[in-house]
């Protein structure tokens, strides 16, 4: 039995992205952190502030370990970021399958990344007054992941895939999750409304004429429509320019 107030040291490594939630002086390299005990493999990840829906792999003294398992003096911790696109679920033994087919929550802070996503066709919620447990409840009902600019959200248990966005900028935010998850394979460009997030219909020119210019009736013949918010798109300028930026991204 521990007594209460003892410490251990432990021996931590943090791989790849991990690395942004730890101090400069403890990046990229093994260091020792004094813990106190009793302690569990999950506890130990969190005191680094690591949201654990980051994590993918944890090895303990080179095998791999369930979040209940309880540490010693000396042990060696090393620990990856999410493989989306590898399945190691032989290899693992603490974390949830990653997901494939992709689908997403966005917190309030990534309304422009939202729609970035759902032009490339992926089933993307947001809402720009979305409450912390909403996401929450949102996401583990509906098996979606979490991207946020708020690191203290993913640290909610009940978040079992999330992703901290690294980025400030728009293109480079959308660059970052794309490479992170591994989502070339899922593209399907232009299938959803980028306003509301539901899925577009073809339709023809006499079905959605009433809701059009009479300058775009003379010069584009295809059509879109969403029944959502009963948006109408059309392979115009606006479209040309986001093809291209997607034959850019891949």
């Amino acid at each position: 039995m521990h007594k209460a107030g003892l410490t251990k040291q432990i021996t931590f490594r943090c791989y790849a992205e991990l690395n942004d939630f730890l101090p400069l002086e403890k990046r990229q390299k093994q260091f020792r952190h004094a813990l106190k005990t009793p302690l569990t493999l999950g506890e130990a990840i969190e005191s680094l502030r690591i949201p654990l829906c980051e994590v993918d792999l944890a090895l303990v003294n080179g095998q791999p370990a369930s979040y209940e398992k309880r540490l010693f003096e000396n042990d060696l911790i090393s620990v990856y970021p999410t493989f989306e696109s590898l399945d190691i679920s032989r290899l693992k033994g603490l974390c949830y399958p990653a997901l494939r087919i992709s689908r997403f929550i966005l917190d309030a802070h990534l309304g422009k990344l939202a729609k970035y996503l759902r032009m490339l066709g992926f089933d993307t919620l947001y809402r720009n007054d979305y409450e912390d447990e909403e996401i929450i409840r949102i996401a583990a009902q509906e098996k979606r992941i979490v991207l946020t600019r708020d690191r203290a959200l993913l640290h909610a248990p009940r978040i079992t895939h999330g992703y901290y966005v690294r980025s400030v900028n728009k293109h480079e935010q959308l660059r970052e999750v794309v490479r992170k998850f591994d989502l070339y394979s899922q593209f399907k460009s232009f299938s959803r409304c980028m306003t509301c997030n539901s899925k577009l219909v073809s339709k023809d020119l006499k079905e959605v004429r009433h809701l059009l210019q009479e300058t775009t009736i003379r010069n584009f013949k295809e059509f879109f429509y969403c029944p959502g918010c009963r948006k109408v798109y059309w392979k115009g300028s606006h479209f040309i320019r986001m093809e291209s930026y997607i034959r850019e991204l891949t």
